[in-house]
């Protein structure tokens, strides 16, 4: 199997900070930020503001990169995650394409709900950060 590429953003708007529920596997049920596969094409940076538009319906401006990570998630799965801190332009959070659920929560209740701890860290390192810019 090939590493599939992947890009997440890590959206503030004030103090808080985007939420998926997400709605397929991996971590199926789990809250993480938006995101998902590099097309063909494609840049990171417009792959990732195309992943939260589709999966939130919500604009943002990129800041900056935060982490890239790789997740392996059982014996035939393994992604290289690129995530980005940006900060909201516009938009409230409705779920689409892969994610059930979306909404904004304060940046320590979300990190208490997502569920790995890769994603919390991510999101801690981009608050440490992106956060008050």
């Amino acid at each position: 199997m090939t590493p599939v590429p992947t890009v997440g953003v890590i959206c503030f708007r004030g103090d808080e900070v985007l939420l998926i529920r997400r709605g397929k596997p991996p971590r199926l049920g789990d809250w993480s930020i938006p995101g998902g596969r590099l097309e063909w094409n494609e840049t990171v940076q417009a792959c990732g503001l195309r992943e939260l538009f589709e999966e939130t319906g919500v604009r943002a401006e990129l800041l900056g990169l935060v982490d890239v990570i790789d997740g392996f998630f059982g014996d035939e799965r393994h992604y290289v995650l690129i995530d980005y801190a940006a900060r909201w332009l516009e938009g409230e959070p409705v779920a689409g394409d892969d994610a059930v659920e979306a909404q904004f929560a304060p940046v320590e209740e979300a990190i208490a709900r997502v569920e790995w701890h890769k994603t919390k860290q991510v999101i801690r390192d981009a608050w440490e950060r992106f956060g008050s810019v």
